[in-house]
């Protein structure tokens, strides 16, 4: 499961049908419907926040959005009700590491996109999100090859 901090324009076609489809998972996984990936680290960032199943609702209306402005037809009626008031934070070193797996991705199933994206060095975050200085975050896991950055 991947529930992307970074805005959902700079997904391809399969990444951003993916991402509506890991975030109704998370949606049900947080309602307690499910049983699978009940103890996803993805899912920390919202059960911390005051009102998880509003927060990935917030969540889904950004990708619905995204959706919508590509001409697909994501059924809104999944997404649920509640109003996030407070976005949730996520560290510079988060997104930066997101960015570049991001960009390894659309390398190579999505050059075209990867050559329109692959210049910019600071995207922007989902709307729920709000961007402050800091490392990966913990709950990120990541490959051996690589290290936390600040």
């Amino acid at each position: 499961m991947r529930l992307w901090s970074l805005h959902p324009r700079y997904l391809d076609p399969q990444g951003l049908v993916a991402l509506w489809r890991e975030a109704l998972l998370a949606r049900a996984v947080l309602a307690g419907s499910t049983r699978g990936y009940r103890n996803h680290p993805q899912l920390e960032r919202f059960r911390a926040h005051s009102t998880p199943r509003s927060a990935i609702s917030s969540y889904l209306r950004g990708v619905h959005a995204e959706a919508l402005a590509r001409g697909y037809s994501f059924d809104r009626d999944k997404i649920g009700r509640g109003q996030v008031q407070a976005p949730i934070p996520v560290n510079t070193g988060q997104m930066q590491y997101e960015w570049d797996h991001l960009l390894r991705k659309l390398a190579v199933r999505n050059p075209a996109l990867w050559e329109q994206w692959r210049h910019i060095s600071t995207p922007e975050s989902h709307p729920i999100f709000r961007i402050r200085p800091g490392p990966i975050e913990s709950w990120e896991r990541i490959d051996d090859t690589r290290s936390k950055r600040d």
